[in-house]
């Protein structure tokens, strides 16, 4: 039947299957006791607390009222659970999704106003029936081409991003704030004058109080505590100051209510405008959710279907748009804090959206105590986590092409609208790539004579024969990369123009297009055209299951594939020019040996 590490043997059967794949939540269901139900409570409390602080920190980023930040951890992380693949991930707002929320909808409506909430309602929708799109159509793969300095590079300009937003309130400053980097930096600049000390003294013990709690026992809800620690300093300057007259801003009451239902408006006009955050957001948050919940599964020895995932995630964001929760995807913090904390099965995300309900019943009232430099000081402590200076330094130390992708990316995130700064991220990503595939190594190889099996190797000390050139080709033969590979062999050739039998070795060969086939024809009309022909040996059998590579093969002719190494060079070796071979000083193959009887 299975176990808690795998899925029940049932599985394999196609009803089975659909059954499985409609309601994921039959996989482990069976795996639900006592004793997992006890620690999937403890958990689901556990995140529930670090959701409070949270929520409403990530819906002020996100320019929403505050409490649809705790809207959003409700409904969506409990269809996430139910519908994803993962047992340990917890969805709902995060700094990323929230802040590029922000950057796109405020072009088009006042952050906080109904109009604007409308909008974000409607891109959740939109990203959610994307992800949905992409999970039915088994696209679960595509996430793979995003390159992990893309993350790294967005997250660290996000976390300067909020920053700076944030700034204004943790220094009781007032002015404008604009979704541009340079015009933030700007304003503030011009109102440093005006910094107000109590206000920048709550601010500096709410990040203190967290930094030191979490460096003492990270497994405590410190950004709770450092909201605690933060609102009482505000409670005690305005006592010492007089009531009222300590100038520090609230936040203001959360309205205690469960999520109010909600219609997103989807229209033609809202399409237009939206599709690009929406697709941007969409990409950005399944790569996030599924980056987390591999990780966890593989701490944890579980299996983890990507296209599941995307299923859940979609669904989650496509019912959390009907109960007012903007866009969510997977949280690191509150997915980690579920691990740490001891979740056995996803009910644990499940009990923690619903324990969200009571909580913000009888706490919302309280937040009319919150401080904004306190919301700061948390988004601080949350946009520090964020930038990973040992992971930046270890990619600028290794790679050059990841560094101009981490490099661009985090630009971009500071200067452009933060949906293109993804989308810009993934397209020089993508482009990296394609110029690497595009250029495979073509490798001169030689046998050599030094081992006693004259292994083929690549040696530019070593003499080749001069009637054959050996080559190994190390990638793809596709479209992309049929020219590079042209230039390389003519080159080669042109420089040996003796040589004019030419042997392929496939082994480092993955896959041949229609154009790679075609330029391989070539190759062997020209080498016959010279006089001598082209030869393929250790080539793999499914490289060319897409195209009749047969009919190339038998314009190439099949005699001259081999499979050993042996059999090749005994077979090419009978086809050389006697005459040359008689005055040949190299005699690299055995064969020249026994026909000369010299070593």
């Amino acid at each position: 039947m299975g176990d808690m590490h795998g899925r029940p043997g049932l599985f394999h059967s196609s009803r089975n299957a659909l059954r499985y794949r409609l309601c994921p939540f039959l996989l482990w269901w069976p795996f639900v006791t006592r004793r997992t139900l006890k620690a999937d409570l403890i958990a689901g409390f556990t995140c529930a607390v670090v959701a409070l602080p949270q929520g409403v920190a990530f819906a002020v980023i996100a320019g929403m009222p505050p409490q649809y930040g705790l809207y959003a951890s409700m409904v969506p992380a409990m269809v996430a659970a139910l519908f994803g693949s993962s047992w340990l991930l917890v969805s709902g707002p995060t700094t990323a999704a929230s802040l590029v929320l922000f950057s796109s909808l405020s072009l088009y409506a006042v952050p906080g106003t109904p109009e604007y909430v409308q909008l974000a309602l409607a891109v959740t929708f939109m990203v959610g029936l994307i992800q949905l799109s992409m999970g039915l159509v088994r696209f679960g793969s595509l996430v793979n081409f995003i390159s992990h300095s893309v993350i790294v590079g967005f997250t660290a300009g996000a976390a300067i991003l909020i920053i700076a937003s944030q700034a204004k309130h943790f220094f009781g400053l007032s002015y404008q704030n604009s979704g541009e980097f340079g015009t933030i930096v700007k304003n503030f600049l011009l109102h440093i004058k005006d910094i107000q000390f109590s206000t920048v003294t709550v601010g500096l013990v709410t990040v203190v109080t967290g930094m030191v709690c979490r460096k003492i026992k990270p497994s405590i809800p410190y950004l709770l505590i450092s909201m605690l620690a933060g609102s009482l300093t505000a409670l005690l300057i305005a006592t010492v100051s007089g009531m009222g007259n300590s100038g520090i801003a609230m936040v203001g009451a959360l309205p205690a209510t469960v999520p109010p239902l909600s219609l997103p408006e989807i229209t033609l006009e809202n399409i237009r405008r939206l599709i690009p955050t929406a697709l941007a957001l969409a990409l950005f948050a399944l790569t996030e959710a599924l980056s987390i919940a591999r990780s966890l599964a593989d701490k944890t020895g579980r299996d983890l279907d990507g296209n599941q995932e995307f299923i859940g995630q979609g669904l989650s964001n496509i019912v959390g748009s009907f109960f007012s929760g903007y866009v969510a995807t997977g949280s690191f913090n509150r997915s980690g804090m579920n691990y740490e904390a001891g979740a056995k099965t996803p009910l644990a995300a499940v009990f923690s959206g619903v324990l969200l309900v009571p909580a913000v019943l009888l706490l919302a009232p309280l937040t009319g105590y919150l401080p904004n430099a306190v919301l700061a000081g948390i988004l601080f402590l949350v946009a520090w986590r964020l930038i990973d200076p040992g992971h930046i330094a270890k990619i600028i130390r290794t790679s050059l092409t990841e560094t101009v992708i981490l490099g661009t990316t985090f630009l971009a995130t500071l200067f452009l609208e933060l949906q293109f700064a993804i989308l810009l991220g993934i397209l020089v990503s993508l482009a990296i790539y394609l110029n690497r595939t595009s250029h495979p190594h073509v490798r001169t190889r030689v046998p050599d004579a030094r081992q006693e099996a004259r292994s083929f190797v690549t040696d530019p000390i070593l003499p080749e024969c001069p009637q054959l050139k050996i080559v190994r080709i190390d990638g793809s033969l596709y479209f992309g990369a049929v020219n590079h590979v042209r230039a390389t062999l003519r080159e080669m050739m042109a420089q040996r123009p003796e040589q004019k039998h030419l042997l392929i070795i496939g082994s480092g060969i993955n896959f041949i297009d229609m154009a790679g086939a075609e330029l391989l024809s070539r190759l062997a009309h020209e080498r016959k055209a010279a006089g001598g022909a082209l030869y393929f040996y250790d080539m793999k059998e499914d490289i060319c299951s897409h195209f009749k590579f047969l009919d190339y093969l038998l314009d190439i002719g099949i005699d001259n594939v081999f499979v050993s190494k042996k059999e090749a060079i005994t077979s090419i070796f009978n086809r050389l020019d006697r005459s040359i071979c008689s005055t040949c000083s190299a005699r690299i193959f055995l064969e020249c040996q026994d026909k000369t009887g010299s070593s």
